[in-house]
């Protein structure tokens, strides 16, 4: 019979979400990492860290088009990736010019984020209907683990962006999403 390995609790928390430095399993991952990444490469899967940052997560291997997905990928709904994208784009500028006083973590608010997304969208979007649902989208966005909730003093909430969100959605990704909402725009 197999042993239960001293990481094994490690392995299990990190297929099913992201390990931040305040996890139970975060000292076993660091400890571990070698051993837990000879595990899941077998799988198929690689153990990414990033220790200055404070996460850890699992990302798939893509070999070819016949890789069997182990890591699930969510789809997010139109208005749910423009607040994702929206995000990404505020990190991505935040990171690109800081300043002496700035802390690693970008803290923004409901109401900001509601902000840059009425900015985001084409004119001619229906934003009747995203204005009554905005909240909704930001609370799946949280429960995506892009945000976390840091502050809340009544309707005013604030969040973190999880720099995890860099590693989910590429500039690639972000230049893509925007040639298609500009296709989008053009279309209606």
């Amino acid at each position: 019979m197999n042993e239960i390995k001293p990481y094994s609790k490690a392995i299990v928390y990190l297929l099913r979400k992201t390990a931040e430095k305040s996890s139970p399993v975060w000292k076993d991952i660091l400890l571990y990492q070698s051993e837990i990444q000879e595990y899941l490469s077998v799988i198929g899967l690689e153990l990414i860290i990033k220790k200055d940052e404070g996460f850890a997560f699992v990302k798939q291997v893509v070999y070819d088009d016949s890789t069997m997905n182990l890591v699930t990928r969510r789809l997010l709904g139109f208005e749910v990736s423009i607040v994702v994208i929206v995000l990404r784009q505020l990190l991505e500028d935040y990171d690109s010019n800081p300043t002496e006083t700035q802390s690693l973590d970008r803290i923004i608010t409901a109401n900001e984020i509601k902000d840059e997304v009425r900015l985001f969208l084409p004119e001619n979007y229906n934003k009747v209907k995203l204005e009554k649902d905005l909240d909704t989208y930001i609370q799946r966005v949280v429960e995506l683990g892009y945000l976390k909730e840091v502050k809340r003093n009544g309707d005013d909430v604030r969040y973190k962006i999880h720099r995890i969100i860099k590693e989910k959605v590429t500039i690639e990704d972000l230049d893509l999403f925007k040639k298609k909402i500009e296709e989008y725009a053009g279309t209606i």
